[in-house]
């Protein structure tokens, strides 16, 4: 089997570079393993709320260059600036073009409110969530936060008690819905898609539209558990039309939240005519003349894939894009040189909250993110995502904005090396025939970036 590009690894990362590649007329593959870190995520996606040296980011463009001089090795400082100016916006179109509903810009960060209550700093949130302005107060001044009697997942007392020390009034309630029992008797089997392919269903919906409404008045907004809308956000809306006031949603695990986005994706990138190789993984590769000439997986056997291009997205440690042994860490494919990789005493820091290293383990690449192999680049592999090395994603926020971003950069440099590749056999056929004077190519000049915008 031939395409144009094979992308082994289905996260954000995979199914992003997929999109742009299949909306640019590529044959495209993803080799899916299973579930991707976006099954837990929160559906927010960072672009980056810190510098390295700990100070907060309000404006994310305008901190890169600061960025630039602090971690060289950052995969945005890789990128560039001005590319990421521009990718950014590539980005959220892409994101609401896959039929998501989401707000926020990258000109500034804001605030969501995260499943105990608190406020945290992101780039971009499903409708569906609470956020508010940066440095400007809560929009509601009367929260009901709702949850499910014997949901685990999510405790309302936690939630309001975090909001009344932000200066609002918020009332933790439970409600009991029998169609839930049957669930409830099963604390396993009792998450938040499980309840969710319940309440969906038009009679059930109706009844927790009314015990949300028995339980809502005097209070101008509705907080519940993430576990409503599994297949689309309109469940939400009907929702609230039946009670009248807003719902907001706070993610649960796993994540419906994040599910949703998956899904959009994975759809999205089928109608453009993606190959979706759900469930099977890549057995090993086989290198000729330092390029990747067949690709060997589970379910394809001894029959290789091949294609002009890889893009390596298998993640981090959490989905064994990276993993360990006692006394190392390693790419576990190839065997990519990694860009950090201390001793074993130096993985981690006692402190748990404190940032890191490992976080910013990941495979060394040149500029165009191509993964390096014993010191020489490998020229038809690109990574893009949570496998590259020198940024913590926690620490910086900016996990999901690396993934997004250094997935649409590599999506575009195979894009242009295709076109060159074509327009130079073009004119070596040409050649050889009378062929009239070439009209000379289009400029376009790049995007300018200002400089501000850090919080001391």
């Amino acid at each position: 089997m031939k395409f144009d590009v094979v992308i082994i690894g289905s996260g954000l990362a995979g199914l992003t570079c997929g999109i742009r590649l299949a909306e640019a007329g590529k044959s495209c593959a993803i080799i899916s393993a299973g579930q991707s870190a976006l099954h837990f995520s929160s559906g927010s996606m960072d672009l980056l709320s810190h510098l390295p040296d700990g100070r907060e980011v309000l404006h994310p463009l305008t901190a890169l260059a600061e960025l630039a001089k602090q971690a060289p090795a950052h995969p945005y400082s890789r990128i560039g600036g001005k590319n990421i100016a521009s990718l950014v916006y590539q980005a959220e179109n892409l994101l609401k073009k896959s039929g998501l509903k989401i707000k926020g810009s990258a000109s500034q960060n804001h605030c969501r409110i995260t499943p105990i209550g608190r406020q945290r700093m992101t780039w971009l949130s499903p409708a569906c969530v609470p956020t508010c302005e940066l440095e400007r107060p809560l929009s509601w001044e009367n929260v009901a936060v709702i949850g499910i009697e014997g949901f685990l997942d999510f405790q309302p007392k936690i939630v309001a008690s975090a909001l009344r020390r932000q200066g609002m009034k918020a009332q933790a309630q439970e409600i009991h819905l029998p169609c839930l029992d049957r669930l409830r008797d099963n604390p396993s089997e009792f998450r938040a898609v499980n309840i969710a392919r319940i309440l969906d269903l038009p009679e059930h919906l109706s009844l927790l539209a009314e015990e949300i409404s028995l339980r809502s008045k005097g209070h101008d907004a509705i907080f519940l558990p993430a576990c409503i809308g599994l297949e689309s956000g309109d469940v939400i809306e009907n929702l609230q039309m039946q009670v009248g006031k807003p719902i907001y949603l706070l993610p649960t695990l796993p994540s419906l939240l994040g599910i949703r986005i998956n899904q959009a994706m994975c759809d999205t990138f089928r109608q453009l005519g993606g190959i979706m190789m759900a469930g099977d993984r890549v057995n090993g590769v086989e290198m000729e003349n330092n390029r990747i000439a067949h690709i060997y997986t589970r379910n394809h056997g001894d029959m290789p894939l091949r294609a002009a291009n890889v893009v390596l997205a298998t993640g981090s440690f959490f989905n064994n894009g990276l993993k360990t042994e006692f006394n190392r860490v390693y790419e576990p494919l190839l065997d990519l040189d990694l860009l950090e990789n201390p001793e074993h005493g130096q993985w981690s820091r006692q402190n748990f909250f404190s940032p890191q290293p490992y976080l910013k383990f990941g495979v060394q690449t040149d500029a165009s993110l191509r993964p390096q192999k014993a010191g020489s680049v490998i020229e038809n592999l690109y990574a893009a995502g949570a496998v590259l090395g020198g940024y913590d994603p926690l620490a910086e926020g900016c996990g999901a904005g690396v993934s997004v971003l250094s997935a649409l950069f590599v999506a575009e440099q195979i894009i242009a090396e295709q076109v060159m590749s074509k327009s130079l056999l073009s004119a070596q056929t040409l050649s050889t025939q009378t062929v009239p004077e070439p009209i000379a190519p289009e400029r376009i000049a790049p995007e300018k970036t200002e400089s501000r915008g850090i919080r001391q």
